[in-house]
This record gives structure tokens, C-alpha cells and sequence, in this order.
């Protein structure tokens, strides 16, 4: 156990998808000497990478759930987290990065930034995360390392600064020149384990000095000492590394480093970089809402010492083999076991049974953790999110959750199947915060709700695997949404007599699309109309609306109401009157607003090779797309359009058949937009279906 938080690091994985971020970490645990053998992905020995331990990962090549493990490098204690590159499983990688303190980069040298590393990058800067960019797979064909670096700087706006050059590219890469030691660097033995300095190749010579100058000129940006040493000729490597590690804290600056991780290259030079220019727990703010006991909240900044009182977040739930795993990051203050601790939410004491750190789904038991560290609790019942705390009521910012955009029914074939399937959906839907299960209340079906088809195929299977749950499914369904497209004036009164006192409310005001998408309620009621002890009534109602529109009866998206006039009676007046004068209200004017569907869109990203574009780009057609922009790069083109998400069922299938194979696509959601008058027409025949059948 490291107590000197300067010399533990938390560092992340992530990239688009296919670009090695699994191979790049067995090399990392092979070479810090975690494990003793390296696996592939995709091996001939069924085994599989260490990371991999779902079933499912290994069949598919993929990584599905992020997955922790720790080892140690130059004396430092690192915890890694492999986060996936799908985008249906894009919480993962929002889980990780919250939790962590810096994060490795993957990009492919060949294909460069592509979407999902916009995505990925994006998540990063949300949670202000440090990081150092890695160009992997630089034995490939079409390998360009230097052209990855430029891309981070003009796509993703980066300040990168190459840190190395290659010795070699494709079939010929032997190794990389250090552009700080000047020096040539081969990594020899069967598993590139040797690492053999030398002097740079004559023929790297001038690229090598041209690319040092262009980095000290970046890095100098960082540190006036370096930039006086440059003027006096007296650089040394301490003062290039302080500056870099300047930089990357700030956010300022992306190292750029570069390999091939399949082929044993390059690896243990980026670990060196992780290690120097990461930050340390201590290196980052980390900010916490207290509650005070008259219930104001009152910010501070966690200290990450040990002293203080336990401060820590259940960022991630999973049930492996040792049961009820909780995910926790330790902000503050010792976790021990058999403490008493309490969930911050719900108030309740938990008493600290088993403590592990995770090796992806082996475990090393410990008695206690300390500030900064990452560690696995057993048997702990929390949600994803929720903060542990030694009594204060205390609660860190929450992490970005992404609504479902694809739902499906699912239907068990008998009533063992149903009990089974009820287990695995209360275990999903509390590990995976996309992941949503509701009934449908006229067909009496379970409808789950994910990001993508992949992300509930993937759960379907789990279903069937480890729960031996034999369910069927329809066919997916896309979530719609409906919103107004005009300003409309509403005035309601709701009477109701049945003996005794009554209800009465009046309520007059304006309805209207809000330009954010977002709910707005405000009240502009004067000479106490509406007594103010009613008008968290009346936003009350008209927020219970929104779940159900009635134009598609699907959720409004975008509504703003400002409440401007109205009535209320001495006796019968009441909270539940004006909220239900309000529901009222909100269906009868509702359609006066001229409301209109809105479908999702998806941003899908299509790269294959040049000769397929027109093939690219009438399959986007066809599904009502539009191209937002092309890119071709030797050989290669790649189609970025918005396609409506209705529309991307079955694509996978299509674009092969096109491609002979050889074109791939990603997607995510873009937003919410006008749905096309034909499609718009059948969501209002099929609601009104619905609703005649309910009435029945």
C-alpha cells in the first residue's frame, strides 16, 4: 500500500473502436510484470486479453464493460481502467474518466482521429482529464504517424507535440528516436522486453533535430527557464520534462507518442511518459457539496489526505464471481475493513465487509485503502454514483448520463424464463445507468431501452448466458419525442363538487417551444391570484405532462410555460386542484400549439476504401441521410452524415453487401429533429390506434 499519493497514478484507456487500447494494456501488465504471458484479443488460443473476461468480449473481439486492474512501474502504484470503444457502451468510458486522474489516448496510425475519438475526447475535456496521446498500430500498412499528429491539432484541437519520430514504418518499423534524450531506442527479445539505446540513424538525423526544435518550441510555452536555456544553449532533459508535465496538467499540452503494441513496440517508453507527466492524485482538484444541518450546501475541495474524514464515490456496480462488486474511488480519509460508513443518499450506515483490488476479474483482498486509490467493495448496496462519507452528508458531482435512444420488447418463453429475466433486468439496470426496463401498460410487454442495437443484443445475451433467462424479442423500436411549434395561450378552470369542500382552480398563461429543449416553468402571477404556496403545484402539473404528449404520446421535448393569471377559492383551493387544473390545461390547449414529432439523428461515421465512396454514399441516401462532410486520405474515404436512427436498422448488413466487406461504420446520437410529414403521419395513426384500444 502507497501512502505517497505523488507516486500513485490513475489512468484511463480509451479510443475509437479497433484502434488497440486492450492490446496496449497486456502489453502494459506483461511488461510491469502483472501477468506472464501475453494473450490477443483475438488469439489462436482461446485464452483471450487479461481484460477480456467476459465471455461474450472474447467471442466478439470487443470490449463491452470497462475493467480495473493495478500493477507498478519505476516505483509507482498504477490503477488502469480499459474502457470500451463501442459507442453503445459510451457510460463506461463517462464512469471512467470521472473517477480518473489522467488518460492514455489511443489513436490509429492508419485511420487517425476518427469519430469516436471526437467522442471520447469530448468526455474527456467535460471532465477537464489531462492526458498524452498514443499513435498505435504503426507496423500497418499506410502507417503515418506524423499526419495522427497534425489531425489531433486541426480535429480535436489539441496542442500536440510529437515526442518521438519512428525508426521505420509498416513492415520496417524497428523502433523510435526520443526527440528529449536524442537518442534511437529498439526493443529486442521475443517480446520486445530488451530495450536497446543507440545513436539515431544517419538518415533520421536532420528530421530528428527539425522535430526537436519544432517540440522545444511548443514545450518552451510552459516554462521560462527552458525558454532562457534555449537562448543560452543550455538545455537539459529536467527542464524539457518539467515543462511537459506543465503543460499536460494545465490541459494545455498533448504529448504525442508512438508504437505498435502488437508488435512489442514503443510500450514501455509511453509508461516512462504516464509516469512523469500524468498527474498524481494530489495534482487535481477535486470538488464536494456539503450539506449543512439547515440544509444550505456549501461547497469545498477535497483535501486527499488520509487524516480527513473518508470521503469516496461508487462510480461503477458489477456482479462477478465474488458477487455484488461496488467500484469505488477514495477521494478522502482510510477505507478499512470492517468500518462503519454510510451512504450519503439514503442516510443508511454500511458496514465495510471485504476489500480487493481488481486484476479484471481476479482479486487480491486487502485491509485497507487510502486517498486516491481504487478498490472494489463486497456486498455493499448502493447505486452507481452514490458517495460513501464516515457520517457528513456530503455528494460529488454526478457524471453525464446519456438518454436511451433505441427500445425493445422482450418476452420470456415461460414463467422460469420470466424470473429469471426480472433477476438479470434488476441487476442491469442497477449496473448500467443507459440501461432502462419499463411495461408497456396496454400490451403488458417489458420494454428495454438502450443506446443501440448492439448495446441490447449484448444485454439479451447476457440474459440467456448467466441467468438462463430464454426470452424472445420484437423488433426495436426508436424513441420518439414531440414538442410545440408555436406559442399558444391556455385558459382553464377546474371545478369539481362531490359534498363537502370541492376543488377549484383557475389558471391562465402561455405554452411555448423553449430553445434549449429543456423544461422552463415560470410564474408571473401578481396580486396573489394564485397564492404562492400553489404555483409549485401548478409546475408540478404541467411537468407530469410532459412523460405523454398528445400529438404521438411520446415525451415532450422543449416546453416553456409562464403562468400569468388566475383564481383560487378559499375552501377549495388546494395543491392537488391546481396541479390537476394544470394536466387539464395542458391537454386541452395542447394541440393549438401546432405540436410536431421529433425523431433522433444519429451521427454515423462510414470509412472504407476510396473506390466504394459513391457505394458509401448512396446507401446513406437511401436511409434519408445527409452528408455533413467527406474526408479521403490515401486510399481511404470517410462519409460523416446524419441519418435518422429509424432508418440504421440492419445497415451493418447492407454496407458489407456494398463494400464486398471492406467499409465499417459507427454512430451516436446527434439530437432531436422535425420527423418528415410521412413518418410524422403514421406515429400519429398508430398513437391514436393505441389510444382506441385503451379506451376499450
Amino acid at each position: 500500500m502507497i501512502e505517497d499519493l505523488s507516486m500513485i497514478r490513475n489512468i484511463g484507456i480509451s479510443a475509437h473502436i479497433d484502434s488497440g487500447k486492450t492490446t496496449l494494456t497486456e502489453r502494459i501488465l506483461f511488461y510491469t510484470g502483472r501477468i506472464r504471458a501475453i494473450h490477443e484479443v483475438r488469439g489462436k488460443d482461446g485464452v483471450g486479453a487479461t481484460m477480456d473476461s467476459m465471455e461474450l468480449e472474447r467471442e466478439r473481439g470487443i470490449t463491452i464493460q470497462s475493467a480495473a486492474t493495478y500493477t507498478e512501474w519505476d516505483g509507482h502504484h498504477v490503477n488502469i481502467i480499459d474502457t470500451p470503444g463501442h459507442v453503445d457502451f459510451t457510460i463506461e468510458v463517462e464512469r471512467a474518466l470521472k473517477v480518473l486522474d489522467g488518460a492514455i489516448l489511443v489513436l490509429c496510425s492508419v485511420a487517425g482521429v476518427q469519430s469516436q475519438s471526437i467522442t471520447v475526447d469530448r468526455q474527456m475535456k467535460r471532465y477537464s482529464v489531462p492526458r498524452i496521446a498514443f499513435v498505435n498500430k504503426c507496423d500497418r500498412s499506410g502507417a503515418n504517424p506524423a499526419r495522427v499528429s497534425d489531425q489531433l491539432r486541426e480535429k480535436l484541437k489539441h496542442n500536440s507535440v510529437m515526442m518521438q519520430i519512428p525508426i521505420g514504418l509498416e513492415e520496417n518499423l524497428e523502433g523510435v528516436v526520443d526527440l528529449i534524450k536524442m537518442k534511437a531506442f529498439r526493443f529486442e527479445g521475443e517480446n520486445g522486453e530488451n530495450i536497446v539505446e543507440s545513436e539515431i540513424p544517419e538518415n533520421l538525423q536532420f528530421d530528428a533535430e527539425a522535430r526537436r526544435e519544432v517540440m522545444l518550441d511548443a514545450v518552451s510555452m510552459f516554462s521560462d527557464d527552458l525558454m532562457e536555456a534555449m537562448l543560452e544553449e543550455t538545455v537539459t532533459e529536467e527542464l524539457i520534462h518539467d515543462a511537459v508535465r506543465t503543460g499536460v496538467l494545465a490541459n494545455e499540452l498533448t504529448p504525442v507518442y508512438m508504437g505498435s503494441a502488437y508488435k512489442n513496440k514503443g510500450v514501455q517508453l509511453l509508461l516512462d511518459a504516464v509516469m512523469r507527466y500524468l498527474p498524481a492524485p494530489t495534482d487535481i482538484d477535486n470538488t464536494a457539496i456539503r450539506v449543512q444541518k439547515g440544509g444550505e450546501e456549501e461547497e469545498f475541495t477535497l483535501t486527499h489526505s488520509s487524516e480527513e474524514p473518508l470521503v469516496a464515490n461508487a462510480f461503477k456496480l458489477e456482479e462477478g464471481p465474488y458477487g455484488q462488486l461496488t467500484y469505488v474511488r477514495i477521494y478522502q480519509g482510510v477505507l478499512q475493513k470492517g468500518a462503519d460508513i454510510y451512504n450519503s443518499r439514503t442516510g443508511k450506515k454500511v458496514k465495510v465487509g471485504r476489500l480487493g483490488r481488481m486484476h479484471s476479474d481476479e482479486m487480491q483482498e486487502i485491509e485497507s485503502a487510502h486517498a486516491g486509490d481504487i478498490i472494489a467493495l463486497f456486498g455493499v448496496d448502493c447505486a452507481s454514483g452514490d458517495t460513501f462519507t464516515a457520517g457528513d452528508r456530503i455528494s460529488l458531482s454526478s457524471m453525464h448520463v446519456p438518454e436511451p435512444v433505441v427500445s425493445l420488447a422482450v418476452m420470456p418463453i415461460d414463467a422460469k424464463a420470466a424470473t429469471s429475466m426480472s433477476k438479470a433486468l434488476h441487476r442491469f439496470t442497477r449496473e448500467d445507468p443507459t440501461f432502462r426496463a419499463t411495461a408497456d401498460e396496454d400490451t403488458g410487454d417489458t420494454i428495454i431501452h438502450g443506446m443501440g442495437e448492439l448495446h441490447l443484443e449484448v444485454y439479451i445475451e447476457r440474459m440467456k448466458r448467466e441467468f438462463n433467462a430464454e426470452v424472445t424479442s420484437g423488433a426495436p423500436q426508436v424513441k420518439y419525442r414531440e414538442t410545440l411549434t408555436q406559442l399558444v395561450e391556455f385558459d382553464y378552470t377546474h371545478k369539481k363538487q362531490t359534498g363537502g369542500s370541492g376543488q377549484y382552480a383557475k389558471v391562465q398563461g402561455t405554452m411555448a417551444p423553449s430553445d434549449d429543449g429543456d423544461f422552463h416553468f415560470e410564474s408571473k402571477v401578481t396580486g396573489g391570484r394564485i397564492p404562492t404556496e400553489y404555483i409549485s403545484a401548478c409546475r408540478k402539473g404541467f411537468e407530469l405532462s410532459l412523460p405523454e404528449g398528445q400529438y404521438i404520446g411520446a415525451p415532450v421535448q422543449g416546453l416553456e410555460v409562464i403562468m400569468k393569471d388566475g383564481n383560487s377559492h378559499a375552501v377549495d383551493s388546494s395543491d392537488m386542484a391546481f396541479q390537476t387544473c394544470c394536466r387539464a390545461a395542458f391537454r386541452q390547449f395542447y394541440a393549438k400549439g401546432k405540436p410536431a414529432a421529433l425523431e433522433p439523428l444519429m451521427m454515423v461515421s462510414v470509412e472504407g476504401p476510396t473506390e466504394f465512396q459513391g457505394d458509401i454514399i448512396k446507401t446513406i441516401a437511401q436511409r434519408r441521410g445527409v452528408i455533413v462532410g467527406t474526408t479521403e486520405d490515401e486510399g481511404f474515404v470517410r462519409v460523416d452524415a446524419n441519418v435518422p436512427l429509424a432508418e440504421m436498422f440492419g445497415y451493418a448488413t447492407v454496407l458489407r453487401s456494398s463494400t464486398q466487406g471492406k467499409a465499417e461504420f459507427t454512430m451516436e446520437f446527434a439530437r432531436y429533429a422535425p420527423a418528415p410529414a410521412e413518418v410524422a403521419a403514421e406515429l400519429v395513426a398508430e398513437y391514436q390506434e393505441r389510444k382506441a384500444a385503451g379506451n376499450k
